[in-house]
Formats: structure tokens, C-alpha cells, sequence
């Protein structure tokens, strides 16, 4: 991806959606011909020349210094994600040679032993993915949440599933924060993985196959994905209320294994507890038409 785009347009992204009011710069008169705040508003607010702040905003981050990144974070009142994606941005700007990136894509298929392990012994519905959404591993119970994403397949691709399987919309009620919550983590992951092949590909291919992606991709929001409480409908559990959290792995800091778990005793708690039972009917009946079990791990992506 084109870093100075990048730059620019998340800059003036920011720029457009504070209000003076917000930022406190005083009001004149006059008709405003600009959406948002001035470029010298903001240089003004951040302590800085407007013809600095303004070639920044055309993308150019070479030699930027952490203290000024921090007087924009300020200035444009951005949140913990959008610092970090700044942050990103100025290290692809700044990497030592050219064409070289800081940070090697990885393209991991499958998990270690270790980590299936891992999620093995969860009692909760879990995966592992990457930042680019792919599905790389999960535990029994997590198949049958997922069982339409992953069809008779051994991986899937969570972006993919969202915005091009007609399905995603039954099965998330909230479909659209969730689905605006992906492009947004794609983003984030694009900032720090400028030079992902593989994730160009999968952004060009939603662009073009998806109005609604291409609509929040050009937002340039970010988001961490720490927590969160979503409701889903199963196709044969039914309707359940599920907390995800996001666990970092220490020894793979690319990949991230999210856990559901609901209330003790709730309506959900039953779901899952018949969702599981149907899971084990389901792999019994399975392994009895088949030689063996399909490993968990490999994603067609």
C-alpha cells in the first residue's frame, strides 16, 4: 500500500471530523468553506509551522520525531488506536532502506502444537487468527459456533465471511458495527503491515465485491480488539449473548486467540452446552463415513 496515501488521508480524515467547538479554537464569523478544522488550526493546536503540519498531511512522515507525533495525537484528539496507527505510519515512513520493510509479512497456515494445545482445553467456543482475519485454528466447540463460515473446509476467513456470505447477516444481528469493527482491524493491520501481499488482495477483492466495505475502508477508522459483547443466531443453538476476548501470544505476536464465554447458568450457557452436544452427534457421524479427522490449522487464504 502507498504509505504517503495512507498518511494524507487518515490525517485529513481526522482533521475533518473535529469540529472547532470540540477543539476548542475560537469562532470568528464567516462562513467556513472547510469541513472540520483549518491546516492551520491544527498546526496552531499542535505547536507547530502551518506549512510543517501541512507536509505531513500530504503524507510526507520522514524524520518526524515522536514528540511531534505526539502533538498531533493531541491536537487531533485521537484515540489509543489511532496514535498507535500514526505511530505505525511514521515507522513504515521512516524504515532505514527503502523497498525493505521494517516488518516482515507473516503467512502462517496452520499453529504450533503448543497452541492448539491451548485451545483444546478450553471449555469456551475459540480460535486463533491473524491480522488479516484468516482463521487459522480452533477447538471443537468453535467449529460448530462458526460451522457455516467453515463448511467442510479447515479454515476461513473472518473478512471474507462478513462481507461476502449473505449468511453473515443472519448470524450477526449487529452486522453492521461488526462488520464496520473488521474493516476497521483490517486497517490497523494495514498500518503496521504496509507490504502484506496477501492482505492487498483480500482488500482489493472486498472493494470490489462489497459497496459496504468499500464504504468503511475509505473512513480510515481503526480499532483494537480487546473485548467485546455480540450477540450471534445460531442455525441450531439459536439466539446467544457471547463476550469475546482477545489473547496475545507471546511467543507469535501475529496471531491472536479469541475465546467466547457467557454467563454461568443463562439461557446462553444452555445454547452452548446443546451446541456442543450437537458437535459431538455431528463428529461421530462424521468420523464414521471417513478414514480420519481433518486436522485443524490450514486456511485456503
Amino acid at each position: 500500500m502507498d504509505t504517503r496515501s495512507e498518511v494524507r488521508d487518515f490525517l485529513s480524515s481526522r482533521r475533518e471530523r473535529l469540529t472547532p467547538e470540540q477543539a476548542g479554537v475560537p469562532l470568528f464569523g464567516g462562513r467556513r468553506r472547510v469541513k472540520g478544522l483549518r491546516r492551520e488550526e491544527v498546526a496552531m493546536l499542535a505547536g507547530m509551522s502551518t506549512d510543517y503540519y501541512t507536509r505531513l498531511e500530504r503524507g510526507n512522515l520522514t524524520g518526524v520525531s515522536h514528540s511531534v507525533l505526539e502533538a498531533l495525537t493531541r491536537a487531533l484528539q485521537l484515540d489509543e488506536a489511532e496514535r498507535l496507527h500514526l505511530f505505525d505510519l511514521a515507522e513504515t515512513a521512516n524504515a532505514p532502506t527503502a523497498g525493505h520493510p521494517a516488518r516482515k509479512p507473516q503467512n502462517r497456515t496452520s499453529v504450533r502444537q503448543g497452541v492448539q494445545r491451548i485451545l483444546d482445553t478450553i471449555q469456551a467456543p475459540a480460535y486463533v487468527r491473524n491480522g488479516r482475519m484468516d482463521i487459522l485454528a480452533t477447538n471443537r466447540l468453535g467449529r460448530a459456533l462458526f460451522a457455516d463460515a467453515f463448511g467442510s473446509g479447515t479454515g476461513f476467513n473472518l473478512a471474507r465471511y462478513l462481507f461476502l456470505d449473505r449468511r453473515a447477516q443472519d448470524f450477526y444481528p449487529q452486522w453492521p458495527t461488526i462488520a464496520a469493527d473488521c474493516a476497521a482491524a483490517l486497517r490497523t493491520y494495514a498500518g503496521r503491515n504496509p507490504y502484506d501481499r496477501n492482505l492487498t488482495d483480500l482488500v482489493g477483492e472486498l472493494s470490489t465485491r462489497s459497496e459496504p466495505f468499500r464504504t468503511w475502508w475509505a473512513t480510515h477508522n481503526v480499532k483494537l480488539h480487546h473485548t467485546a459483547t455480540k450477540t450471534m443466531h445460531h442455525p441450531v443453538a439459536g439466539d446467544l449473548e457471547l463476550t469475546g476476548e482477545a489473547l496475545q501470544l507471546p511467543g507469535d505476536p501475529d496471531l491472536t486467540i479469541i475465546t467466547y464465554t457467557c454467563e454461568p447458568a443463562s439461557p446462553t450457557a444452555q445454547a452452548l452446552a446443546f451446541l456442543a452436544s450437537w458437535s459431538d452427534t455431528e463428529t461421530t457421524a462424521g468420523d464414521q463415513g471417513r478414514p480420519g479427522r481433518a486436522s485443524h490449522g490450514n486456511t485456503p487464504n
